[in-house]
């Protein structure tokens, strides 16, 4: 039997043992996770999700948090000067022990979700240590339905649709961003180094204070 499951955006066609390296996850070496988003089940009676096939998971041992090969990305500005930058990025990894593929129950398993690291639980699960000001803001957020993140410097309402489409919904989230989590959402929005250039984690950290 196999599946083919969905996480950080990517496909992955995965059989019992298994190992695979996906997007970062949030969960420890050891841990034991259950992806629900099932796109199809192969096997005797193969079965194709519309989009998704109910109640079907693929589970898994965490096996190690592992670092991509190095990329290196190399920008010339023609007409700001012949300016240049050359910039290295290794993508953080989850690696993974595919342990069984469930056709049906998955919701009665007991096993925990799969979540990203970059997404709104990810961020809770794997940094619960937060700044106090970014623990203030978060039941503000969630009260008002996020905050306004076209205050940020180039955001506009389109953008700020991108930024909610990849669970991005306040301030303290982008001001805890590590140097992983301002690559990884540059790759989701295709705007490379403007995060940076922008200031978006200095703002966001003081707008989220007020």
């Amino acid at each position: 039997m196999f599946a083919v499951l969905k996480t950080g955006g990517k496909q992955y066609k995965v059989q019992s043992g298994d190992v695979l390296r996906v997007e970062k996850l949030a969960a420890d070496a050891g841990d034991k996770i259950q992806f629900n988003e099932i796109l199809m089940v192969g096997g005797d009676s193969p079965v194709v999700g519309a989009p998704l096939v109910a109640d079907a998971a693929v589970q898994a041992d965490v096996i190690d948090q592992i670092k991509g090969d190095k990329v290196i990305n190399f920008v010339k500005r023609r007409r700001k000067h012949s300016s240049k930058r050359t910039k290295g990025h290794r993508q953080q990894l989850t690696l993974l022990r595919i342990t069984d593929i469930l056709a049906t129950g998955a919701d009665a398993s007991g096993v925990k979700a799969a979540v990203g690291a970059g997404s709104v639980a990810g961020v809770a699960a794997a940094a619960p240590k937060k700044k106090a000001a970014a623990k203030k803001a978060a039941p503000k957020a969630a009260a008002a339905g996020g905050d306004d993140l076209k205050k940020l410097s180039g955001v506009g309402p389109a953008l700020e649709k991108r930024l909610h489409e990849n669970g991005v919904t306040s301030f303290a989230q982008i001001a805890a961003w590590t140097e992983a989590d301002v690559a990884e959402m540059d790759e989701k929005l295709s705007f490379k180094g403007r995060i940076e250039r922008e200031g978006w984690i200095a703002q966001a950290k003081d707008l989220a204070s007020k």
